[in-house]
């Protein structure tokens, strides 16, 4: 009987290794899969179904794409006749001299003059053309509301929101520094609101959470509680609120 159980548990134990090297088989596929995703995955960075996104392309600095009211000079070579500067009109076309107009809004300078030489091709033999950008729209903010100067300004160099409501002649008495809203364009339907406690910002000297601006930015200084209700209020309680700096 003894014998007799020992042959069952090693027939036991056979069957018991087969199913697990069995298993193993089973599974190794399906890991390869997953390592082929993972390298594929790897090769191409941000890419989902099929599109990389804008920000991975590898494009570390972009060139300027032209916009409305911009102006080129266009140049060609062995057809000065033709040489003409133009400005690029609201509906995104550039009404070239002799040939048919070209869609300009969105290209880059080296685009624009390959659009050009291939208008010119039906008129000109080979023609060779030079785009130089003459004038663009620069770098701007906007300062709007209880500030000296409101206005647009040029974006110059690197400027933080303190910054910019100094150059736009600093606050207004009637001020509200703890609530200044920068208004940002994600995209051209859609705007993002940053509200900052300028005056908390300024007491604390914490001058590295002062956001920074970017082109198109519109920094809005709204007015305070005491300024708005000022005109309603007896002129013997005013002096309670002398100082509207403190809202």
């Amino acid at each position: 009987m003894k014998s007799g159980a020992v042959c069952f548990i090693l027939v036991l134990a056979n069957y018991i290794v087969q199913f697990a090297v069995f298993a193993v088989a089973q599974q190794q596929p399906s890991e390869t899969t997953v390592v082929s995703v993972a390298a594929t995955a790897t090769t191409k960075p941000g890419a989902a179904d099929g599109t990389l996104g804008p920000a991975l392309t590898g494009v570390r600095r972009p060139l300027y794409r032209l916009r409305c009211s911009d102006v080129v000079e266009i140049n060609l070579t062995f057809s000065p006749d033709f040489n003409q500067i133009l400005t690029v009109l609201p509906d995104g076309y550039l009404p070239l001299k002799g040939v048919v107009q070209v869609y300009a809004e969105g290209l880059t300078v080296p685009e624009l003059q390959a659009e050009i030489r291939q208008a010119y091709t039906g008129v000109l033999h080979d023609p060779e053309v030079t785009v130089v950008l003459k004038d663009f729209d620069k770098p701007y903010f906007i300062a709007a509301g209880e500030v000296g100067r409101p206005g647009k300004y040029e974006l110059r160099a690197d400027t933080t929101v303190t910054e910019a409501v100094a150059l736009a002649g600093g606050f207004t008495p009637r001020a509200k520094h703890s609530q200044i809203v920068l208004f940002r364009h994600i995209s051209q339907d859609t705007v993002e609101a940053h509200v900052l406690n300028v005056k908390a910002l300024l007491k604390s000297r914490e001058l590295r959470e002062d956001a920074h601006l970017r082109p198109g930015d519109l920094v809005y200084v709204p007015q305070n509680v005491i300024s708005k209700i000022r005109q309603f209020l007896p002129a013997s309680s005013l002096s309670l609120y002398a100082n509207p700096a403190g809202f």
